[in-house]
């Protein structure tokens, strides 16, 4: 794994949970990440084994491979993979998911059929997913797998300005927690060749919410009030716009009244009149 892809065990380990609850129908309720140092693993980047638990406390090792490109021996590869994790877990269950997100449409075996072996595993192609359905989710860990999925002909930057959007919304402020998610999004874009500057995007997003005229005028008003205090003033009306164009937003997401609500501290009647208008 490259220094860029460098990322805290802790996101993985709550983006593993959503990708199983969202993309493999697996209802799981703990996961813990597994050392995989020892095997011949030959790209650490999007390789990821964790032991999990389900709902109906079921315990099994998911091996999860992310994919940005066809290759012809990747059942070969799989494999590799399940001996590895076979010897050095002999007594467990082993699930092993494929997870495409390349540019070129999906042109790979989900396992090999000789006279000697039958081997299978599952394979998720994000092309076949629209983004809409991890944009609308509630939690952060959802709305950054958006930028896998197919943008259904939406350029490539609205779409990345609309994950961001969610993003500020659902973090509630939370910088740290903000900036994790960012660095999620930067090797999940890279992974998939998007060839955008993440962070780049963010300091746009920034900038076009601060030349909204209700932002400008939020500061105006403030200013007229006192300097210092003023500029506080206006910068919370600035905020309490961006904070209503975000929530319109979801709404035009089809997302629940309710839990717009959760994220934005808006009352529930403040939404319906913004959904009105």
């Amino acid at each position: 794994m490259g220094e860029k892809d460098i990322i805290s065990k802790q996101i993985f380990k709550r983006i593993l949970v959503d990708v199983a609850t969202y993309l493999f129908g697996l209802e799981l309720q703990s996961a813990e990440l597994l050392e995989t140092e020892q095997q011949r693993i030959e790209d650490r980047r999007a390789d990821l084994c964790a032991r999990v638990v389900d709902k109906n406390q079921q315990t099994f090792i998911l091996h999860l491979e992310i994919q940005n490109q066809n290759q012809r021996i990747m059942p070969e590869r799989m494999l590799r993979y399940f001996t590895d994790l076979r010897l050095q877990y002999p007594n467990e269950t082993i699930f092993q998911y494929l997870l495409y997100i390349g540019r070129e449409p999906l042109n790979m075996n989900n396992g090999i059929d000789t006279e000697q072996l039958q081997y299978r595993y599952s394979v998720i192609d994000m092309h076949r997913k629209n983004y809409h359905e991890f944009l609308n989710q509630q939690t952060p860990d959802a709305v950054v797998m958006a930028i896998l999925c197919d943008f259904n002909g939406v350029e490539k930057h609205e779409v990345v300005h609309e994950v961001l959007r969610n993003l500020i919304a659902l973090t509630q402020g939370n910088q740290q927690q903000l900036r994790e998610y960012i660095s999620m999004l930067e090797i999940l874009a890279s992974n998939r060749n998007l060839g955008l500057d993440i962070r780049q995007e963010f300091e746009m997003l920034h900038v076009e919410i601060e030349k909204l005229p209700s932002f400008v005028m939020g500061v105006e008003k403030g200013l007229e009030q006192g300097m210092e205090q003023g500029l506080e003033q206006g910068m919370e009306l600035g905020k309490m716009e961006q904070t209503k164009i975000i929530a319109k937003q979801l709404l035009g997401f089809h997302m629940p009244v309710e839990k717009v609500a959760q994220v934005t501290g808006l009352s529930v009647a403040e939404l319906n009149v913004l959904n009105k208008n």
